[in-house]
């Protein structure tokens, strides 16, 4: 049964537990835990690691901390550093930057990067009066069902007159254990494909498809139902013949409390990019310019 997640963590781990060697091949991770924050690096070498994974070639950042991390300004501060690091770790620190943010605002578990547009300090308008600020610009390019347009083909027009040296693509994704909803971020060189966590494959976003580095940054929102249910049916050694069933329905959970779960991940992930893209700003700068 096919397992659905979009975090190279879980894959990961789904490996270890099949049987796999503790080191794959083609495949290095390392752990480490600074202030609360665990930052977990996958890197994907080679075409080995790629079919053991199911992930592209690059390198994977998975960071994870509580709920009420987040809901302590100084631990809420802490982490969005954290994530400005893993950010900056991934781009050169120089250079105008395009952040799009994935998904369709009237759903409410992929709304997450339109919404984080909404704290993410923008500075493209400034000119260079401000010398200390990247040049960024962002956008929510909206959905094919809305709009008519893939999110590529709007954001291909938007580099062809904005020429942003990289993009930065926010998306929410699907995870395999529902603790890490709203709990996780991940970030990757390897560019991002729209929908795929939740079955609608729209066109990639990567280096190939818009001619500019792409580096994707996501949190899940989402759960699959049947991978929920193989794990809850696995611990007790029951058969997951109605779990193989549910995975084939596709369909997804959220928490009941998902709008306020998005919300407060929305805000975190436009302080942590303006901590990554504007690197002389600190977290008290960004809560005085975007709140």
């Amino acid at each position: 049964m096919d397992i659905r997640t979009d975090l190279a963590l879980e894959a990961h781990e789904l490996c270890r537990e099949a049987g796999e060697t503790t080191q794959l091949q083609g495949v290095r991770a390392r752990e480490t835990r600074r202030r609360g924050v665990t930052t977990t690096v996958v890197e994907v070498l080679d075409d080995r690691g790629a079919r053991a994974l199911g992930k592209p070639v690059g390198t994977y950042v998975t960071l994870e901390f509580s709920r009420a991390q987040l809901r302590k300004p100084r631990d809420f501060a802490t982490a969005a550093a954290a994530l400005g690091r893993a950010l900056a770790a991934l781009l050169p620190g120089h250079g105008p930057v395009l952040v799009a943010g994935l998904g369709n605002m009237a759903v409410t578990p992929d709304a997450l990067g339109p919404k984080a547009l909404e704290h993410l300090v923008v500075t493209r308008h400034l000119g260079r009066g401000f010398p200390q600020l990247r040049p960024v610009s962002a956008i929510a390019p909206g959905v094919l069902g809305t709009t008519g347009l893939e999110s590529a083909e709007v954001l291909r027009a938007v580099i062809e007159r904005a020429a942003p040296k990289y993009v930065v693509a926010v998306d929410a994704l699907a995870a395999r254990r529902v603790e890490r909803i709203c709990t996780t971020v991940q970030l990757t060189d390897t560019g991002i494909t729209p929908g795929a966590g939740v079955g609608n494959r729209r066109a990639g976003l990567s280096r190939e498809t818009l001619g500019v580095p792409v580096i994707a940054v996501g949190a899940p929102t989402v759960a699959d139902a049947g991978t929920l249910l193989r794990d809850t049916l696995t611990a007790y050694s029951v058969n997951g013949v109605c779990a193989k069933s549910l995975c084939a329905s596709g369909l997804v959970v959220s928490p009941r409390d998902i709008d306020a779960q998005v919300a407060l991940m929305a805000r975190f992930l436009g302080w942590g990019l303006s901590l990554g893209l504007h690197r002389r700003l600190t977290p008290e700068d960004v809560a005085g310019l975007v709140g």
